[in-house]
């Protein structure tokens, strides 16, 4: 989905290639940095557990909070919505809702307004998506692991097979490689270089599901660092490749247009038939997203109900299955209500923006922990620190600024109906009052 924004934004397929170098650098610094908090600590509930020793209980439950309501329901809504959009170009189903309700507003002043019923048909595909893939979880652990390690295999053979089906295209030319120039993409400064960078950030992420789940890693000091180089560096080559093989059969103006991007590539380069098949087998490949995210996402959840910051029943384990049942099926509402609610490119960025905040903070835990006086120093330190920590803090507080003035700008100039950073610190800072409420109902031991 994104390289075609990514395409709009920048009008220049050299910036496409220079922003996915951006984007895999800082992240792959951010995962090697944030790698020391797993290994100190691997335990199961990720940054909500490191942030309340580091920070305290308030900015702990905070990060529980925005983990729950954008960071990991947020990304798995908009995977959702990437399969159901790829599935439906194939099933080609109906639009179920008349048109007039595409209007259909719900005011958020002064953020601006949300449009439930927009793209339905593709919200539905997505809801049973997600519900089918929150039932396969809560069947057992076993089964989920089962389920992503086959679709991770799938996945990186798609994504080949797919690099491979283009660059032997006949009717492809390496001309599409650096024409048009990057000129125009100056011009527009940081409000064609931040959005592009949030979406192939979008792309990038998801490594900081082996922190949540660090309790259950063997030999964490070795496999973590291993799991993050092994698991960033793969998944930059792959869409690195695979954007370069979409600019040499699609100019960055025709890309720029694609709606599935993939299936629109494939069938120009070999026929419709081929985009048919790359289409489904993209539906396969998101499945696989989903699973490892549902499976992975609900743990810090199910870690504040057991630390009893959220209600009791959530930290609560099947005693049958021996998986966070209540945690699975909580997040497959709040999923849902996301997927109604929003649209693609509000997903993406609101939750780019808040883990990016939260990337920030960690970074700062792990200088505070490496510069600290008398720290036993852990089993895996990050190759150059403390400096490519304090790189990596001031690159987020530059994105962080730079994403909520282009949103700010993008909004008051008509191009998005709603400032979607704004929303998604809107939606963490909604935390706070649940936090002063289950502060006041626990005993005091239990908050400190």
């Amino acid at each position: 989905m994104k390289p075609a924004s990514m395409a709009a934004q920048l009008g220049s397929p050299l910036a496409m290639t220079i922003t996915w170098l951006i984007a895999g650098f800082f992240t792959l610094c951010g995962a090697l940095v944030i790698a020391e908090l797993g290994v100190r600590v691997p335990t199961t509930g990720g940054l909500f557990v490191h942030f309340t020793n580091s920070y305290g209980p308030k900015t702990g439950f905070l990060y529980g909070w925005s983990a729950f309501s954008v960071i990991n329901t947020a990304s798995i809504a908009a995977v959702a919505f990437i399969c159901a959009t790829y599935l439906n170009s194939l099933l080609g189903v109906p639009d179920l809702l008349n048109p007039s309700w595409n209007s259909f507003t719900i005011s958020i002043y002064p953020l601006g307004h949300l449009y439930p019923f927009r793209d339905f048909t593709v919200k539905l595909i997505a809801i049973i998506m997600v519900l089918l893939i929150t039932w396969i979880n809560s069947r057992s652990l076993q089964a989920g692991g089962i389920f992503q390690f086959f679709s991770t295999a799938l996945n990186i053979f798609i994504l080949l097979f797919l690099t491979i089906l283009l660059f032997s295209s006949s009717k492809g030319t390496i001309s599409n490689f650096y024409t048009p120039e990057m000129s125009a993409t100056w011009n527009r400064g940081m409000a064609a270089w931040i959005p592009a960078l949030t979406g192939a950030f979008f792309a990038l992420d998801g490594w900081i599901n082996i922190i949540s789940m660090a309790g259950e890693v063997q030999s964490p000091a070795r496999n973590i660092p291993r799991a993050l180089i092994l698991g960033v560096g793969i998944c930059l080559f792959l869409y690195l490749v695979l954007n370069q093989a979409y600019l040499f059969v699609l100019p960055v103006d025709q890309m720029a247009t694609a709606k599935v991007v993939a299936s629109d590539a494939l069938s120009f380069a070999w026929g419709p038939k081929a985009g048919g098949l790359i289409a489904f087998l993209i539906v396969c490949c998101t499945l696989g997203c989903l699973n490892g995210n549902v499976m992975a996402s609900a743990r810090v959840t199910y870690a504040m109900g057991r630390d009893h910051v959220f209600p009791h029943w959530i930290g609560t384990l099947d005693q049958q299955r021996q998986v966070p049942v209540a945690a699975l099926r909580l997040h497959g509402l709040w999923i849902i209500l996301l997927i109604i609610s929003g649209s693609f490119d509000m997903l993406v960025d609101m939750y780019v923006f808040v883990t990016w905040i939260a990337y920030g903070l960690a970074a700062v835990a792990v200088l505070r922990q490496s510069i600290g006086k008398g720290k036993e120093q852990p089993a895996y330190r990050a190759w150059g620190q403390p400096f490519i920590t304090i790189i990596f803090i001031c690159f987020c507080l530059f994105y962080l600024v730079a994403t909520i003035y282009t949103d700010i700008v993008s909004f008051l100039s008509g191009e998005q109906p709603i400032i979607h950073a704004g929303v998604g610190l809107f939606l963490v800072l909604a935390g706070l009052p649940l936090y002063y409420y289950w502060k006041k109902k626990l005993p005091s031991s239990q908050t400190a």
